[in-house]
């Protein structure tokens, strides 16, 4: 436990087996995690024995997709707390110590792998990949007048359980664009957001999906168009969150002073109803 409140890592595997076991193990020395979930998803032979050498425990999502695991752990936690990373050796345990300080104040706490001095040698953040992210992230800010968002396809992240939790059935995307999809519906229900930078470093084990340029431009377009999409249907987003509880100013354990955060672009937002031209 940490400060009295219990937290959950979930790891998502489909080809990790060279480094879940290591990965997992660093969770463990940390000491303040109480429950570590492995999501096998129709993951390489031998996965599941390089888990059971540990105290993790695991289950099966047969449905592939790197969110439809993440979903699957999501459910599977009823933790204060979810820390989300991928068990490919990209990210360091320690730094779940830096997204647990913003936990006080924020609901949500997401990792970014742009800020160049946290970028190890061999990491697979070359200059597509990392510009590419944060124009991304940028546009995502900037149309919903967010706090300052540098990042939007880092697995590494810190969310509230019960918000998580609450918003299981407003989730749509099953495949790589799943962690924006969980931002934008974090910003939409009012929760508050804070991204901060995290290591990230060389991949073990078998290539990951955006080292082909390919499949990375791909995804990288889903991910804008998915930002689209979520921007004309704001309001009824916003409704169908409200209808469910899934907002913060619905949640009881809501964590951080009152207000509204400050936001980078004041002249983007929308005047309150008493002054607007009538």
């Amino acid at each position: 436990m940490w400060n009295g409140q219990t937290i959950a890592v979930i790891f998502p595997t489909y080809r990790e087996r060279a480094s879940i076991r290591s990965v997992i193990e660093s969770f463990e020395a940390l000491g303040i995690v109480d429950d570590l979930i492995v999501v096998n998803n129709n993951a390489e032979p031998g996965t599941s024995e390089e888990v059971a050498a540990t105290s993790a425990r695991e289950v099966f999502e047969p449905r592939q997709g790197y969110g439809a695991a993440i979903r699957r752990g999501i459910a599977e936690s009823d933790a204060d707390w979810v820390c989300i990373v991928e068990p490919d050796g990209t990210f360091a345990a320690a730094d779940l110590w830096k997204l647990l300080s913003y936990s006080t104040e924020f609901d949500f706490v997401y990792g970014s792998r742009t800020l160049r001095d946290l970028i190890w040698d061999g990491a697979n953040m070359g200059r597509f990949l990392r510009w590419g992210n944060w124009a991304v992230a940028k546009l995502m800010e900037t149309v919903f007048n967010t706090s300052s968002l540098s990042d939007v396809g880092c697995t590494m992240r810190l969310v509230r359980g019960s918000a998580a939790r609450a918003m299981q059935r407003h989730f749509t995307v099953f495949d790589g664009a799943f962690g924006p999809e969980m931002m934008l519906l974090s910003i939409i229900g009012g929760w508050r957001v804070i991204q901060i930078p995290v290591n990230y470093r060389a991949r073990a084990g078998r290539p990951g999906t955006t080292e082909s340029f390919r499949q990375a431009l791909a995804i990288g377009l889903q991910m804008i168009a998915l930002v689209g999409s979520y921007r004309l249907r704001r309001r009824r987003v916003a409704a169908a969150l409200a209808a469910t509880g899934a907002t913060r100013a619905q949640s009881r354990d809501a964590a951080g002073p009152g207000g509204e955060p400050v936001h980078m672009f004041p002249w983007f937002r929308p005047l309150p109803r008493s002054r607007r031209t009538r």
